[in-house]
């Protein structure tokens, strides 16, 4: 059993302790043709280091690199495809930042090839679905993100039953028993870092639920990541005010005002595409947040 607690404020990756005393931004670098809001954009391993550097400038406390996408109703991307999309970026990176990176994918080949090139943290949708992932996370000593999620991004969708109880707490309670499962697989406990899927098998509904009740899940003790930007709840908001969600960057305001709103309920890393914006929200609201 992990211990119910206030989230902590170290989290302990590749590279050692990383403090946790304020929000970090952790800036989203998608190598994909197919991502939902920017994909296309960074295909190329000079496209994705000029993005990067641009993230950097413009405040990102992290760098994580995904090579798939896990929109809805995406289909894989074969392990020897996301592995040429990804490891010459991480690499790359590594050559002229020590800013953390972290890999976003499930498949423990990918996260082993990355974190050799130089990335510090898998960020694994599928909470260590993979049998051959938490070994690479145990023997490597990176750190690890789960996330709560069900299903594929095909059949997700039509996984958002939350009749067993609150989303919060269901969500809160399948994320422990991952957690559980990765302490037994040997991954230290201060290496964990914990996403509650923010649009993963949720309707809009249940995700404004779920913001609303995250410090159920911050209690869990671990870390706590989220990941708003751009995302379908966050349309549905601006929509019912009047305001137009399209294109998906009109959404960047929103986003970061959601994120502020998360960090005020215990997150303490905030993923997204306009780190700029989302910096100078956390900012401008630290003074009045409870961090």
């Amino acid at each position: 059993m992990t211990d119910l607690s206030a989230p902590s404020r170290l989290w302990t990756i590749l590279r050692g302790p990383v403090s946790l005393t304020r929000p970090l931004v952790m800036g989203i670098l998608n190598t994909t043709p197919d991502s939902f809001s920017d994909g296309g954009s960074a295909t190329t391993v000079d496209a994705a280091l000029e993005r990067a550097r641009r993230m950097i400038a413009d405040g990102a406390d992290w760098i994580d690199v995904g090579g798939e996408s896990t929109r809805p109703g995406a289909l894989p991307v074969p392990a020897e495809e996301e592995l040429r999309r990804v490891v010459p970026v991480v690499r790359a990176l590594r050559a002229f930042s020590d800013i953390p990176v972290s890999v976003d994918t499930s498949k423990a080949v990918v996260a082993k090839a990355a974190i050799a090139a130089g990335a510090d943290v898998v960020n694994d949708v599928t909470a260590l679905a993979d049998p051959a992932m938490a070994g690479v996370v145990r023997d490597s000593g990176a750190g690890v993100v789960l996330m709560h999620g069900r299903g594929t991004p095909r059949t997700m969708d039509s996984l958002a039953d939350y009749a067993e109880g609150g989303v919060a707490d269901t969500v809160a309670r399948e994320l422990l028993r991952r957690v559980e499962a990765a302490l037994a697989a040997g991954i230290a406990s201060e290496a964990i870092c914990l996403d509650p899927g923010f649009g993963f098998a949720k309707t809009d509904g249940q995700n404004e639920e779920l913001l609303r009740d995250l410090g159920k899940v911050a209690a869990l003790g671990h870390p706590l990541l989220v990941g708003v930007s751009r995302k379908r709840f966050v349309a549905a908001r601006m929509a019912a005010r009047g305001e137009c969600p399209d294109p998906p960057s009109a959404r960047d305001a929103e986003s970061a005002a959601v994120a502020v709103e998360a960090v005020r309920k215990g997150a303490v890393l905030v993923r997204v595409h306009d780190v700029a914006g989302t910096r100078r929200a956390l900012d401008g609201f630290r003074n009045r947040l409870v961090f």
